[in-house]
């Protein structure tokens, strides 16, 4: 895919990994769309945008909210005509062992690990389909394929988004044109770990950082780049991208 002037929609573009998404792929010439609760902060990042010469748009969209889905996918069509990526990046990954049943936490990480990649992606699939052509990026992770305690709905929601991933790519990819990757990070450096409430597990995460040198954002939009610019008859499907001193 060349990169200049495409579209893409980018949910949970606030901050972490999408922030840094946004701001690497607007450097190469592609027209960002914002999405999150936060419009504010969406806001903030969009001027970082501007100011270094690309072009982004914000929307409003609470993923766990079909509703929100639609009006903000409307507002992208009416705005630029079309979309060409999709990077399915909301996420929360609260921690605690099972046995603290920490129920609220568990269903929120079904609400937007989950029912939100279904939900942007019902919305935006149409399109692509219409214009036979596209790309969907989901971000899953390392608990996508290996399985860590105080992590057991959020590897869940996780192993549901690679699954998902290769079968929409299995389904979707010759018949209508679009490719499907599954990008897999190991320890980001991301407001993840402050959505952690049990203290135990906060120390145990805030450990991690004196053990290796995290990824960055901007590392993960690298290697989204690398699978959006390979040859189109190529489909990167997977990709676990590690710190080098990550041994788990």
């Amino acid at each position: 895919m060349e990169l200049n002037g495409k579209v893409a929609l980018i949910t949970g573009a606030s901050s972490g990994i999408g922030k840094g998404v946004a701001i690497t792929f607007a450097a190469k010439g592609v027209k960002v769309c914002l999405a999150a609760r936060r419009t504010k902060v969406l806001e903030a990042v969009a001027n970082e945008i501007q100011q270094a010469g690309g072009e982004a748009l914000v929307v409003e969209m609470n993923v766990a909210d079909k509703s929100s889905v639609a009006a903000g996918v409307k507002q992208l069509i009416d705005h630029y005509g079309r979309i060409d990526i999709l990077v399915n990046n909301a996420g929360i990954m609260p921690t605690a062992d099972i046995d603290t049943f920490k129920v609220d936490e568990w269903e929120a990480m079904v609400d937007i690990n989950i029912k939100g990649v279904l939900h942007v992606t019902a919305a935006v699939l149409p399109v692509l389909i219409k214009q036979s052509s596209g790309h969907i990026i989901n971000l899953s992770s390392i608990a996508g394929r290996k399985l860590f305690k105080g992590l057991a709905v959020y590897c869940g929601t996780k192993h549901f988004v690679s699954a998902f991933s290769d079968i929409m790519r299995m389904e979707i990819g010759k018949k209508h044109n679009i490719r499907v990757t599954s990008i897999q990070p190991g320890a980001v450096e991301t407001s993840l770990y402050d959505q952690i409430t049990d203290e135990g597990y906060k120390k145990g995460m805030d450990g991690l950082r004196e053990q290796m040198t995290f990824l960055s954002p901007q590392d993960i939009a690298h290697s989204m780049m690398y699978a959006l610019e390979a040859p189109a008859h190529v489909d990167v499907s997977e990709l676990f991208i590690l710190p080098t001193n990550q041994e788990w």
